[in-house]
């Protein structure tokens, strides 16, 4: 009889953590926004390329001996124009409904974006300003 309850109480436990493990990845993919992943961009004529990403952003704090480690996620963007170096981005603020993205370069100079989502064309349109001038921005997620 042991081994029997033994077996039904296994049982009653793997479905259950499948479940967790199903809402789990659903929930993740529920906070995923249109402009994740890596983009093919064209800034003012010139090739370019646009990554975001979710991505560690654990932290642990001490205090004397004792420390205390927190788990966490952030929201990682960077940018490249014509194959220079990756620069840093940061999200402003998204409008899921209306499909929008504002942008800032987190660089030396403080630049502003702004890019729209065509979920038909699967193409973002807009600008970005580079010392003051306003420059066309178009980006394609070849997914």
């Amino acid at each position: 009889m042991k081994n029997i309850t033994k077996c039904l109480l296994g049982l009653a436990i793997v479905p259950a953590g499948l479940v967790f493990a199903s809402n789990h990845a659903n929930a993740g993919l529920a906070v995923r926004e249109w402009f994740f992943g890596t983009w093919d961009c064209n800034i003012d004529g010139r090739p370019a390329q646009m990554q975001w990403r979710v991505v560690d952003d654990s932290q642990t704090t001490c205090n004397g001996n004792t420390c205390s480690t927190t788990s966490g996620v952030r929201i990682d963007g960077r940018f490249s124009d014509n194959g220079s170096p990756w620069v840093s981005l940061g999200k402003r603020f998204s409008n899921a409904q209306r499909q929008e993205l504002g942008i800032r370069y987190l660089g030396k100079e403080q630049d502003n974006w702004y890019l729209k989502y065509n979920s038909k064309t699967k193409v973002a349109d807009g600008w970005t300003t580079w010392r003051g001038k306003r420059y066309p921005l178009q980006c394609r997620n070849p997914r």
